[in-house]
């Protein structure tokens, strides 16, 4: 069961936790353990048409991509297909574009590498979970150590637990 503190662990600050949901749109459930999609169920929810659906989508693949391969290039990309563009409002920087909700979540991204936060967002090894890594050294590495992630997985400590079946069965074995 996952209390509230861990649940509020995961979250990303403002507009990176729209980001960071999107990601989860596709995960590898622990019953199953086999890649689902359910970014359909997203679109639906958000009401997009199918046009801004399928920009999103391919975004969404895209950044998932930029996170496990650490190729923000791919970013660059999606700067100039939506036409994004830095503007000052009320002191602050914004940024304009013309390309809907796959804008709107570029911008986020653009913002969260400028303020040095999406280094933070992070993809479990294990499960493909995004988390936002809230540590205040920023080491964390799985979604969670304790059973309550996605789907009630504790990817940290099931990681721990083969390294160490891994370790003592290879000192059982060299006896």
């Amino acid at each position: 069961m996952v209390t509230r503190s861990e649940a509020a662990a995961q979250l990303a600050p403002a507009r990176r936790e729209r980001v960071r949901t999107l990601l989860n749109s596709w995960l590898i459930p622990n019953d199953t353990r086999a890649p689902t999609d359910r970014f359909s169920e997203l679109a639906h929810k958000q009401r997009w048409r199918p046009t801004e659906s399928a920009r999103v989508r391919e975004l969404r693949d895209d950044l998932r991509r930029a996170l496990e391969t650490g190729d923000v290039f791919l970013v660059n990309t999606w700067i100039d297909r939506v036409a994004l563009r830095p503007a000052v409002e009320n002191g602050e920087i914004v940024y304009w574009h013309r390309r809907g909700p796959a804008g709107q979540m570029v911008a986020a991204v653009v913002t969260a590498i400028g303020d040095g936060t999406w280094k933070r967002m992070k993809v479990c090894p294990d499960c493909h979970w995004v988390f936002y890594d809230n540590t205040r050294n920023g080491s964390k590495r799985w979604c969670l150590m304790y059973a309550g992630g996605p789907d009630g997985r504790a990817c940290g400590t099931i990681a721990k637990v083969r390294r160490y079946r891994d370790r003592h069965s290879a000192a059982g074995t060299a006896q």
